[in-house]
């Protein structure tokens, strides 16, 4: 049986709970951006999902939500760029893009939003988590919540698929593992590797696999998530990555953490992930920390599957992005509560 929704006592304390809920204000990013990976289709992520109903869905949450669309991230190649870097595919559009997208990220978070990031492939992580180490002073910790650990250098990768590189380019360990890259400079790789924990992993590569095990990351793959459960899993990754509960949490979320049954209109997808309801509850737990300030939501690709696979998707993407922002699964308080509850039975009064 659930438990009450509301604190015992009167009507007048009820009112007193719903005031003192605090204002979530978001800021949502759409990138509609596909050149860290060959599959087309993942550039028209963002709008799948905003068509979808996002802003709406969200708006219903609570009375003190405050949702801003700063619309679609734009960006001109930087023709002082040299036009190629070796095993790195569109190198030129990756440095240009993520540059324009750290700024606006920036920005979202200075404006004191939290910012919600639509993909596009998950190349995007390099701007994102870029624009909040900016925004809050390198304060910040990340879930990278993924089949994947996007962990390959241009060394390592066997593709030159720029959305398996982002971490490796972001992780101040790493950093010595990569030539110059023209163009970049604007990025620093100053979070620590300690600072960052994976949930979800299930396809890794032999080197990804070898950099884990060196440098002790924080990495939860499907195995553990079936011996902790999903609930202890979540509290351990935060608890390694921020012990002191201080950090800006940054959640970058590729919805291939998702079973391809729950998520099938996906470039890479891999059967045996998480659930949505584990997804859904690792973001309820980040919400409930109060800390999270940035989020991205990528790799939903329409051009994939069915109409049908595309609408599952999607609308897992939907169930994710919602709990972030504090939606609950036992069911939402009314946005006015005070007619239907003067017809309670058993109501007192204060």
């Amino acid at each position: 049986m659930f438990k009450p929704l509301r604190p015992h006592g009167s009507y007048r304390a009820l009112r007193r709970w719903l005031h003192s809920e605090r204002e979530t204000k978001i800021g949502i990013l759409g990138v509609p951006f596909d050149k860290g990976q060959p599959k087309v289709g993942v550039a028209n992520g963002p709008d799948a999902i905003r068509n979808a109903g996002l802003v709406d869905q969200l708006a219903s949450i609570h009375k003190k939500i405050n949702i801003k669309d700063y619309g679609n991230v734009s960006y001109e190649i930087n023709e002082e760029i040299e036009k190629h870097v070796p095993n790195m595919r569109d190198y030129v559009h990756i440095a240009s893009c993520n540059y324009e997208l750290s700024k606006n990220v920036e920005r979202i978070i200075n404006d004191g939003r939290i910012c919600l990031t639509l993909g596009g492939d998950h190349s995007l992580g390099i701007g994102t988590v870029d624009g909040h180490i900016k925004a809050k002073q390198e304060n910040v910790c990340v879930l990278w919540v993924d089949a994947h650990a996007d962990l390959n250098t241009n060394k390592t990768s066997s593709s030159g698929n720029v959305h398996g590189m982002p971490m490796a380019l972001l992780a101040s360990e790493l950093s010595d593992y990569w030539p110059y890259l023209p163009g970049m400079d604007w990025q620093r790789p100053v979070i620590s590797i300690r600072n960052v924990a994976y949930i979800g992993l299930r396809s890794v590569d032999a080197y990804e696999r070898l950099i884990i095990d060196r440098l002790g990351i924080t990495a939860f793959g499907m195995e553990e998530v079936e011996n902790y459960g999903i609930s202890t899993v979540v509290n351990m990754a935060l608890e390694r990555i921020d012990p002191e509960a201080r950090r800006s949490i940054h959640v970058s979320f590729d919805v291939d953490s998702l079973d391809s049954l729950e998520a099938p209109s996906t470039g890479t997808a891999v059967r045996g992930g998480l659930t949505l309801r584990e997804g859904v509850h690792i973001m309820e737990s980040v919400y409930k920390t109060g800390r999270l300030g940035a989020m991205d939501l990528v790799e939903v690709n329409p051009s994939i599957g069915t109409e049908g696979d595309v609408k599952r998707t999607v609308e897992a993407a939907i169930h994710v992005i919602m709990a972030a922002f504090g939606h609950s699964r036992k069911g939402l308080i009314p946005r006015d509560a005070a007619l239907p509850l003067q017809t309670f039975p058993h109501q007192t009064s204060d």
